[in-house]
């Protein structure tokens, strides 16, 4: 989750790109990180890895430079882009508007290291866990997208989308 960079709220040129990754171990368990308000440590929630792009980055690059940095895990194979959504959210004191990109990732690693994150992670990142798609139902915890859960059992169920499917915006 690299830092956001300040955006106008009317400038649609300043929309941060952003790619996350719907990472499944063997046994088709999600990886979820565990964050928090850094201000408010009772403000939690869980979330995919990713962050915005860099430079010149593809989303692509992005999304597997984010998985190294938040998680430990170079190995992923990533699939296809599975989804893509708007959002609109406070954090660290700011208001932050994003496109993200949701790429499949496939790992056999499910050992993971913490070790790359940003300060602005290790100031809001409070573990990571791998959840069963049973588990994630069952949970009343806050995930985004919040229809997580739905969309990995249909993701489990159906297999990939033949194109991305565009997730309905979500403001918080």
């Amino acid at each position: 989750m690299t830092e956001p960079a300040a955006a106008a709220p009317d400038d649609a040129a300043a929309v941060r790109q952003v790619s996350r990754i719907v990472l499944l171990d063997p046994d088709d368990r999600i990886l979820l990180l565990h964050g928090f308000e850094p201000d408010d440590p009772s403000d939690t929630w869980w979330f995919t890895p990713g962050g915005g792009l860099e430079g010149t980055e593809t989303h692509e690059e992005a999304a597997r430079r984010e998985l190294a940095e938040e998680t430990g895990i170079t190995d992923a194979v990533l699939g296809p882009v599975l989804w893509k959504r708007r959002c609109s959210f406070p954090f660290a004191g700011r208001h932050w508007d994003q496109d993200e990109w949701y790429y499949l990732g496939r790992t056999d690693r499910t050992v993971t290291d913490m070790g790359g994150q940003t300060d602005l992670e290790r100031r809001s990142v409070s573990g990571l866990r791998w959840w069963t798609a049973e588990e994630l139902s069952a949970s009343h915890e806050t995930v985004y997208p919040t229809r997580l859960a739905e969309l990995l059992r249909t993701l489990l169920d159906e297999g990939p989308p033949s194109a991305p499917v565009t997730l309905e915006t979500e403001r918080v």
